[in-house]
């Protein structure tokens, strides 16, 4: 294990997010539809993933699909890095396997956790600048509470710097660790487990085919476990704040996830539910299977 894997796996998602990024727009604009309001009172531009691919196209252009790609390329280089270097340390050096040699759930909770939570940390300014712009746009279709005027992810970082300083890129962090750390760790274990078991049990034998049905099955399980804690990240990123950096609408991750119950439901909580399954489930199959593929013709170019 090298340095390099480290950057292997950022380079690795950024590929992933190039493709999936206009499904990460589509899941920010509906995960903002509706804010603290009862179903059925209020308009909703955003009726489902096709027609909401048909809407930011039709009122925003071709484009707007890739809104916020170059702060989430950064995030997900930054977070991705992180937690799959501290995936393969544990992996090669046997962290995550018990006694008998078997890989352990419980150990791949542990380190896909800490992985993802040191990353969602060290690259949160990136992630609350990917969603303020990912949520611009046109007065006919605008969701969300609040609405930003960013023209770039400098003037965002220029922009917030000015008002709240250098801790205001950092505001929402508790909820995106929180986020990282349980879509991290089922990700990470998920994946480890399930391709564990198609080797030893020889079901798949070919690397890539192991590696694509691994991800797909662990983008499943991510895409359940992190909706809710999803949408609470992307209001509290989303919303107005004051001149101390305070948020207007919610106090913290706990204060957001009692007044979406209250007032939406738990159908809230799984807002654009279906945005993320279609956009995990292929980046986590994407990012995954690229990085076994650059650490193998690394390793190839080593030889």
């Amino acid at each position: 294990m090298s340095a390099s894997d480290f950057i292997l796996g950022g380079v690795a998602a950024m590929g992933a997010t190039v493709f999936t990024n206009p499904l990460d727009v589509i899941k920010t604009r509906i995960q903002l539809q509706g804010e603290l309001a009862r179903r059925g009172t209020y308009v909703e531009p955003y009726k489902g993933v096709a027609q909401a691919f048909y809407t930011v196209v039709k009122n925003d252009g071709l484009l707007a699909l890739q809104q916020g790609l170059v702060p989430s390329l950064c995030f997900r280089f930054v977070i991705n890095s992180i937690r799959l270097g501290v995936y393969s340390i544990a992996m090669d050096n046997h962290w995550m396997h018990t006694k008998d040699g078997d890989v352990s759930y419980g150990l791949g909770l542990f380190w896909g956790a800490l992985g993802g939570v040191t990353g969602s940390f060290v690259g949160n300014p990136f992630f609350l600048i990917k969603t303020q712009l990912q949520s611009q746009t046109v007065d006919k279709i605008a969701v969300g509470r609040h609405r930003h005027s960013h023209s770039s992810m400098v003037d965002a970082i220029r922009t917030i710097f000015h008002k709240n300083g250098f801790f205001g890129l950092w505001r929402g962090s508790m909820a995106s660790m929180y986020r990282a750390t349980v879509a991290s760790s089922v990700q990470i274990a998920t994946f480890g487990k399930m391709k564990s078991l198609l080797h030893d049990n020889e079901w798949i034998t070919r690397p890539t085919s192991i590696s694509f049905c691994s991800s797909l099955f662990a983008g499943t399980f991510l895409a359940v476990a992190s909706t809710p804690l999803d949408v609470i990240a992307t209001r509290l990123f989303n919303q107005a704040v004051d001149s101390k950096g305070r948020g207007l609408s919610y106090s913290g991750a706990l204060d957001c996830c009692l007044k979406i119950l209250k007032s939406e439901g738990i159908y809230g909580l799984y807002k654009g539910f279906w945005a993320n399954y279609m956009r995990v489930a292929p980046h986590t199959t994407l990012t995954l299977v690229f990085f076994d593929e650059l650490v193998h013709l690394k390793n190839l170019f080593m030889l």
